[in-house]
């Protein structure tokens, strides 16, 4: 089913395993930053990937639902998806390493209930029983009708069989899952969803186990209008002896996109990561503090609830951290009560750029922009990563 030609894809699949071999290479993060990247890339995937399914939520929406807090701006049952997106992703990564793994519609069927957050009036973790169609949500084209009701559950074991036999390399695997999924249609709604979650699967049993190989979500939700046109080679209607060779160019060629664009981004990001912490040593205060600056550097307000969920410290311990950082000018408080909430100090930039060795000035938004495209500019020109971005 779905043919493909790899010799399409060779040269790369081994820029991409240069990657994995760069990438493994680098030794452990330290754990702090470590759990940081991980926690905000999770953020951005959930965010794109619910977004690219018509959920209405913002990344700042997710953040705060992932935190525990709903927005009033975001229903309940929104809320529920965001839940459940990220639910499905904890459980492929739980699954992905399970010597008892493996390939069965069960698989698909599990995922598919957790990303639509178990909710029965959506039909989760149930095949579909009717016709289906694959729609561009930008424009709400029917661009594609899957395959007949009847056919899916044969369909999902003939996919099955088709991945434990094979030997191709996980980037493959991942990119004819994700097609075959949405080829075959199997589920009411939510469709795109699992499709994108089994292809990271595939990529984390095939070794691929960073984040900056299980993360394409952010990447295709925004080029939405690639994404949708990537499928065309489909056809109009479900047949198993189409060629897939195009998709799969460009999903490989997107995940490519997104770990350079990734590993520049986690580089300048750790380097800020790294003089908030420096910052916070200078003035002898715990280095936990860095999670509620490290919200405040990007713009973003950081409440005593909020803080809590990243430094796992108590009511009391909250305030007295932002209390400090206030009474520094390393935060300003806005608002009272429980409704008060710290943004950036005006010595917060001024004391990252000393740190990493910039004068800033500016707006906030200004010294921001100076200090990620300085550092970027820095590794990019310096790092041996460039020797592979440069590959085409």
């Amino acid at each position: 089913m779905f043919p493909w030609h790899s010799s399409a894809l060779r040269v790369m699949l081994e820029e991409l395993d240069l990657w994995r071999e760069l990438l493994d290479g680098r030794g452990a993060l330290p754990r702090s930053w470590a759990g940081r990247l991980r926690r905000d890339l999770e953020i951005d995937a959930v965010a794109a990937s619910t977004s690219m399914e018509g959920i209405p939520v913002t990344v700042e929406e997710v953040r705060q639902i992932l935190s525990g807090t709903r927005p009033s701006t975001v229903s309940e049952n929104d809320a529920e998806l965001v839940r459940g997106y990220r639910d499905s992703m904890a459980l492929a990564l739980r699954r992905s390493d399970d010597p008892l793994f493996r390939w069965t519609p069960e698989v698909f069927l599990s995922l598919h209930d957790r990303v639509l957050a178990g909710r029965f009036d959506l039909s989760a973790g149930r095949i579909r029983s009717g016709v289906a169609f694959l729609a561009d949500r930008a424009t709400g084209e029917r661009i594609f009708e899957a395959a007949p009701p009847q056919n899916v559950l044969g369909r999902l074991e003939q996919v099955c069989q088709s991945v434990s036999d094979t030997k191709h390399h996980p980037a493959e695997l991942a990119a004819w899952l994700h097609i075959a999924i949405a080829g075959i249609h199997p589920f009411r709604d939510g469709n795109g969803r699992t499709a994108r979650i089994v292809a990271s699967l595939a990529m984390l049993r095939g070794g691929f186990k960073l984040p900056e190989f299980t993360s394409l979500e952010e990447w295709w939700g925004r080029h939405l209008g690639d994404y949708y046109a990537s499928f065309k080679c489909l056809g109009q209607t479900f047949d198993p002896k189409v060629n897939v060779t195009d998709f799969m160019v460009a999903h490989v060629g997107a995940q490519l996109k997104q770990v350079r664009a990734l590993d520049l981004r986690e580089q300048v990001q750790r380097a800020v990561w790294t003089a908030i912490e420096d910052v916070l040593t200078l003035r002898s205060m715990p280095t936990r503090i860095a999670n509620a600056l490290w919200e405040a550097f990007f713009g973003r307000s950081v409440s005593s609830k909020y803080y809590r969920s990243l430094s796992d410290v108590s009511p009391a311990t909250a305030a007295n951290d932002l209390a400090t950082c206030a009474a520094t000018g390393l935060l300003a408080p806005q608002g009272g009560g429980r409704s008060r909430a710290y943004t950036c100090g005006n010595v917060l930039m001024p004391d990252i750029g000393r740190s990493l060795g910039l004068e800033v000035v500016g707006t906030d938004e200004q010294a921001r922009s100076m200090i990620t495209a300085t550092v970027g500019k820095r590794i990019a020109s310096s790092d041996i990563r460039a020797q592979l971005r440069a590959r085409k």
